[in-house]
């Protein structure tokens, strides 16, 4: 058995994720590996919340603004990187922390992913285009005839995941659900799970603020500067799109503001209905004092 432990650091946004997981990392004398998608690209800070310079330099981060928003970066490309940067890690730790919001990065990492084929790009702009034809019920539709078992349990609101799906469907002529769920390679490591929530008025009080800060912080002007690539993908996101929205006249400032105070709100619900189905997270309110989670968590080691 693996006397090597990846302890991941979850919750909702704004929660105060990147403080815990900095005091585990002093505790423990390691680094942290950040699974914040948002926070992968090097034009995005503001409106991403990237750790302040004070933090960055508390504990060694990795996977922060390490790419750009012209790049493309999958799930999968940073399930690879971590567990290399892990191989490396664990020559000099016996435990790293792992902090981000985005469970689906989380998860690739703790437990593997389901692995696709490769599929022709012309496919995928093709479904590109019925979405921009038809709209999202075109989509639904065609997921509904090809993979009538995913459609059933997939979001049918998200457009990524639509098409995700019948690209796959249709590159493959197999259903997009028979990829899934394949047996998985188990990691050369054990995961402690630590989530760390707050009644919801406590959560939805800590975004409001938390936009609030970064309006005064700059993300107009962050906004400004990234307009000119509203389409790519990385700009697809909270805090941004409701921005340009603004700067196309659809919308004042403060209605801008507002919309991004309700989506992020949204949002951190997800994560929490994605989070409270896994049986292995070990929850610690927000307010605990960090020295007792660290107990906690070192005594759920097995040396």
């Amino acid at each position: 058995m693996s006397h090597n432990y990846l302890i991941s650091v979850a919750g909702p946004t704004a929660i105060g994720k990147t403080a815990m997981a900095i005091h585990l990392a002093k505790h423990f004398n390691t680094e942290i590996i950040s699974s914040d998608s948002r926070q992968f690209f090097k034009e995005m800070s503001v409106g991403t919340a990237v750790p302040d310079p004070d933090e960055l330099k508390a504990a060694r981060h990795h996977f922060i603004q390490h790419i750009s928003i012209h790049e493309n970066y999958s799930v999968g490309d940073f399930e690879r990187d971590t567990l290399k940067r892990l191989d490396a890690l664990y020559k000099d730790h016996t435990c790293v922390i792992m902090a981000g919001g985005s469970g689906l990065y989380s998860d690739a990492v703790i437990k593997g992913m389901d692995h696709f084929p490769d599929i022709d790009p012309e496919i995928r702009e093709k479904l590109n285009e019925l979405f921009t034809a038809q709209g999202l019920e075109a989509l639904q539709q065609l997921l509904k005839e090809k993979d009538p078992d995913y459609y059933k349990k997939v979001d049918t609101n998200n457009p990524h995941r639509l098409i995700r799906a019948l690209e796959v469907c249709l590159g493959t002529e197999k259903p997009f659900s028979s990829f899934l769920n394949q047996p998985r390679e188990k990691r050369p490591f054990n995961t402690i799970k630590v989530g760390i929530t707050a009644d919801r008025k406590i959560i939805y009080d800590r975004i409001n603020l938390r936009v609030d800060m970064m309006m005064e912080a700059g993300l107009l002007e962050e906004a400004e500067r990234l307009f000119p690539y509203r389409e790519l993908n990385a700009l697809q996101t909270v805090g941004y799109k409701e921005l340009f929205e603004y700067m196309d006249g659809k919308a004042t400032l403060e209605e801008a503001v507002s919309e991004i105070k309700k989506n992020t709100r949204r949002f951190a619900k997800r994560q929490l209905t994605w989070l409270r189905k896994d049986p292995d997270i070990n929850w610690f309110e927000y307010d605990t004092d960090p020295q007792e989670v660290c107990m906690a968590v070192e005594g759920m080691m097995d040396y």
